[in-house]
């Protein structure tokens, strides 16, 4: 399944951030820290670099996430130029208070009465941006749901004298290139549900804990991970929770939504879907597949022009 998740008011959002990039010194891009780059929109690296802003990639729900391989993510990110990574969670009060003062080393000439530090919070819906906002102001003032794409609108606000904050609507991109980003966003909680078949993403993500976290999955749910698929996750949490649709037949449906609502809510433990290692496995497995599709194309556009110069000699 190809997930896109695209409503109008994100078209509106990427034009507003552009306008507001020129006017910033740092960037702040939200990201969920169980799937790093698959949760970093290409758009922000485009903005930000075009404008040549330094950025400072907040890893968050870092209570959520696999601790190993985010310290992965950590030196995957910070060895990129202009870039710093933060691991951290809005849970912790402390982790908050320290971005301040991570923006003002990236931006060390700003930050005083004649020049105040401008940082825009950019990211994806649903990965914590406006509970970030709310936190570091310490009041509430952006809102904040389980659904994405909450906030709809930019707004600018003080953070004190001499720090401005822009908060940004969450923005996915016109195109998802890959469909294992797309499950999991959607698996993640920051695709909108109208977009998505909860049974298919939970069946990738069966598959994916039986090949990373196969002993949570036996912790949780009492299952035997041996020779199981991702739908076999799916019949082996109906059959544990005896989730019965009239008739007698397990009710997948309910149990779809519970295997993902226990990984969005760490119930099922601390779990990272990707690593760097996988994402350049499954980037080189992408280029691969274009690669290929392009060859097919241009095979069948040959063999038309071809079968379309045979029909023009022999009307000759």
């Amino acid at each position: 399944m190809s997930i896109q998740w695209f409503p109008g008011h994100m078209a509106a959002a990427r034009k507003q951030a552009a306008e507001q990039m020129e006017n910033t010194d740092v960037v702040i891009e939200v990201l969920d820290a169980r799937l790093p780059q698959a949760s970093s929109n290409p758009m922000v690296e485009e903005l930000r670099k075009f404008r040549q802003r330094p950025c400072l990639k907040v890893l968050n729900k870092t209570d959520l996430a696999d601790p190993a391989v985010t310290a992965q993510w950590a030196a995957w990110f910070d060895a990129q130029d202009g870039v710093t990574a933060y691991p951290m969670t809005t849970k912790k009060p402390s982790d908050v208070n320290r971005i301040p003062d991570l923006c003002k080393t990236l931006a060390p000439h700003r930050g005083v009465p004649t020049k105040p530090l401008r940082i825009m919070i950019m990211g994806i819906p649903n990965v914590g941006k406006s509970t970030l906002m709310n936190a570091l102001l310490k009041k509430r003032v952006a809102k904040v749901g389980d659904e994405p794409a909450v906030t709809k609108s930019q707004q600018k606000l003080y953070l004190d004298k001499f720090t401005v904050l822009v908060d940004t609507p969450g923005m996915l991109w016109p195109k998802i290139e890959m469909d294992s980003d797309g499950m999991m966003l959607a698996a993640s909680h920051a695709v909108g549900t109208n977009a998505v078949i909860e049974e298919e993403v939970a069946e990738f993500l069966g598959t994916l804990l039986l090949q990373r976290y196969p002993q949570l999955l036996a912790a949780r749910y009492g299952i035997k991970p041996e020779g199981m698929d991702g739908f076999g996750v799916i019949e082996g949490v109906a059959q544990r929770r005896a989730f019965r649709v009239r008739g007698g037949d397990y009710d997948y449906e309910k149990a779809a939504h519970v295997l993902l609502q226990d990984y969005r809510q760490g119930a099922l433990g601390r779990i990272s879907l990707e690593t760097p290692q996988s994402r350049a496995e499954a980037l080189e497995r992408h280029r691969i597949e274009m690669e290929e599709k392009a060859r097919i194309a241009a095979e069948k556009a040959a063999k038309k022009a071809e079968e379309a110069a045979r029909g023009k000699r022999g009307s000759d």
